[in-house]
């Protein structure tokens, strides 16, 4: 049987990293601080306004149904923001803060407004202690993890849909791998078919139906990307394709690595990394 902790794991946003630098992806996913032995990573306020609104949306699941919108959205709101308020969630002043939360309590009175398949049946893949997940290769010892933010169940063709939020304004690529890695998760870890997969913009409360990508192709491109990933671990290797001097997604965590005055830690994060604000 292959250990699970010996194998290479790969998400979305770990690949993303190598793909954009892999000096970025190792100093955010392999790099750990030689003081407290835990990774580091970069708290910003889009990061935030992520954090507290997902933690509202996805907490309704745990919610019969016909009871979901029966909870104050704002209030369940104001309880996640505290933990991402402040220094702490990587504003700058006040005045910052205010306009990231105002534009998060916008979004959740859009969903208020139009629950839209939140009040229908909610899918959950699998998992325990760690992200649902299944070998991508067992020839080549790789793990694609990853969390959906919305499965809804289709009764009328018995199959699913995958939804992702998004508190971000700019859209999604189409050259993303986020659609084709959770479609090869809902594959692997359920029974029933994909058979729709949508974008839900939630500030401006757009839904962008994608078309699906075919399985073959979705499998050969996240493979293809994660086993790129494995050999840079295997050699050690993590170049900056811009070199010694860097670019722009990593020279900021090299700030964190080189203990620069500008890299500020503000706390220990729920995956107990140790997380810095950089101010420039």
């Amino acid at each position: 049987m292959q250990d699970k902790y010996s194998a290479v794991w790969v998400s979305h946003s770990s690949m993303q990293d190598f793909l954009k630098c892999p000096r970025l992806y190792y100093l955010h996913n392999v790099y750990k601080d030689p003081a407290t032995g835990h990774k580091v990573s970069i708290v910003t306020p889009h990061m935030s306004l992520g954090i507290a609104v997902h933690g509202v949306l996805e907490g309704l699941g745990d919610y019969p149904a016909d009871e979901r919108l029966d909870r104050d959205l704002v209030a369940l709101f104001e309880k996640e923001w505290r933990a991402v308020s402040d220094i702490k969630g990587g504003f700058a002043n006040e005045r910052e803060e205010a306009e990231f939360k105002s534009r998060g309590i916008t979004m959740l009175e859009n969903v208020r407004r139009d629950p839209r398949f939140l009040l229908n049946k909610r899918i959950k893949l699998p998992r325990e202690t760690m992200n649902p997940n299944f070998y991508l290769s067992d020839d080549e010892n790789i793990i694609l993890n990853g969390l959906i933010d919305w499965i809804e169940y289709l009764p009328a063709t018995d199959s699913l849909h995958i939804v992702d939020f998004k508190t971000g304004k700019r859209e999604e690529s189409e050259a993303s791998l986020q659609l084709p890695i959770y479609l090869l998760l809902c594959n692997a870890l359920q029974k029933r078919p994909v058979t729709r997969a949508s974008y839900w913009y939630l500030e401006t409360d757009k839904i962008v139906e994608k078309e699906l990508p075919d399985a073959g192709s979705a499998f050969r491109d996240v493979l293809d990307v994660a086993l790129r990933v494995k050999e840079a671990r295997v050699q050690n290797e993590f170049p900056c394709p811009k070199g010694d001097t860097g670019c722009i997604h990593c020279r900021d965590y090299e700030l964190i690595r080189s203990k620069d005055p500008r890299a500020v830690y503000v706390g220990v994060g729920t995956f107990k990394q140790d997380m810095y604000v950089i101010r420039q």
